[in-house]
């Protein structure tokens, strides 16, 4: 007989990268494509942002965490996590939304690379202009 425990999901994105996170109730293990939070996130800049929610939530421990992330870079991707895991904890209580919300957990951040435009050598940047 399988045993039905509670998990909660959510999308995070910032960049180009996207995270798909799982919450189920545990010992506070992150597995991070497979890795360790410490394996996948050398630095501690990373790490503190990706846990930020379950720290501001106090479910710090309560919760495993199991991360799919692609796309964009390490920041990108520890972004993308802090928002799937604040989404995930909204999920599993929703009366931490007003405290996640003044911490600035929930609000996506949607700045993107802007595109190259034709004619320039960057998205704005313009080649050094020549009087003569």
């Amino acid at each position: 007989m399988a045993q039905s425990t509670e998990r909660y999901q959510a999308v995070g994105r910032r960049k180009s990268s996207v995270a798909r996170v799982t919450l189920t109730p545990g010992q506070g293990e992150w597995s991070i494509n497979g890795r360790s939070l410490t394996e996948y996130f050398p630095r501690l800049f990373h790490r503190k942002r990706a846990e930020e929610a379950l720290k501001v939530s106090e479910y710090d421990g309560g919760y495993d965490v199991f991360v799919r992330v692609h796309g964009g870079g390490i920041t990108g991707q520890a972004d993308a996590i802090r928002l799937g895991v604040a989404r995930a904890v909204v999920e599993s209580d929703e009366e931490l939304r007003s405290t996640l919300r003044r911490f600035g957990l929930l609000t996506r951040d949607s700045r993107k690379v802007e595109r190259k435009k034709p004619g320039r050598p960057k998205a704005r940047k313009r080649f050094q202009f020549s009087k003569r």
